[in-house]
């Protein structure tokens, strides 16, 4: 269960947020949602892959791990790598509307109350002793920014990919070791054949929306693969 609050800087003075990532708080995933707005950031560190979400609709993920619950990110001294990707970094954080808010209501930050990183002993202060944003809740609210701004353009964007024909299933067998191999299925990328053989018309139309420039990050960063295994058989060996 949990217990979102609109947050403020009266009720939540005191509030501090544990801002380390764990198995406990729920870290160890293999795959985690991203969005366009972080695309730039992502495709550094990790390969983005489409997967359909329960309703038929195309979602973004990096994957972040092989095995079920694995995360090769996460190690005891942090997070392994510059950007943690938006849906984590939010912490105990969300965004939505207050409950009386009328239309047109500006979206406004929400905590999670019940969530066992919030307390008023220790981690990162909300605010400041003034009252002002702390330097960690400017974080969070870009974190959420990029998550909502993303959901808005994820919905317009595979849209048309798809309508481009630009989807393809991606099937994969990566090979980690002498005696062990993964089957990566049920996901999809950009397929690079149809991307090049768009006609000037397809690529004004792409561009023109700030859709061209994701796909093409979209492919530059399945190169992490092998970073993937890297990092693996690195723990593997450490094990």
């Amino acid at each position: 269960m949990t217990n979102p609050a609109l947050l403020n800087n009266v009720q939540h003075q005191r509030l501090r947020v544990i801002t380390r990532y764990a198995r406990e708080f729920g870290h160890s995933v293999n795959q985690v949602l991203v969005f366009p707005t972080e695309f730039a950031e992502i495709q550094r560190e990790y390969p983005i892959l489409l997967s359909k979400a329960p309703g038929g609709e195309f979602q973004a993920v990096a994957l972040l791990g092989f095995d079920k619950d694995e995360n090769v990110f996460l190690e005891d001294r942090g997070w392994a790598a510059r950007y943690v990707p938006a849906v984590l970094a939010r912490g105990p954080f969300s965004i939505g509307l207050p409950r009386d808010a009328s239309d047109g209501a500006e979206p406004m930050i929400h905590v999670d109350l019940d969530d066992k990183r919030v307390n008023e002993r220790e981690g990162e202060p909300v605010f400041l002793p003034q009252g002002g944003n702390s330097p960690y809740l400017d974080h969070i609210a870009l974190m959420l920014r990029v998550i909502h701004e993303g959901v808005a353009v994820a919905k317009r964007l595979y849209a048309a990919w798809e309508q481009e024909g630009l989807i393809a299933p991606l099937a994969v067998e990566i090979k980690v070791s002498d005696t062990k191999q993964y089957n990566i299925a049920n996901f999809f990328t950009i397929a690079t054949d149809k991307l090049a053989q768009l006609d000037g018309a397809a690529l004004e139309r792409l561009h023109k929306h700030g859709f061209l420039q994701p796909a093409f990050l979209m492919l530059s960063s399945l190169g992490n693969v092998a970073r993937l295994i890297e990092m693996k058989n690195r723990r593997g060996a450490a094990g």
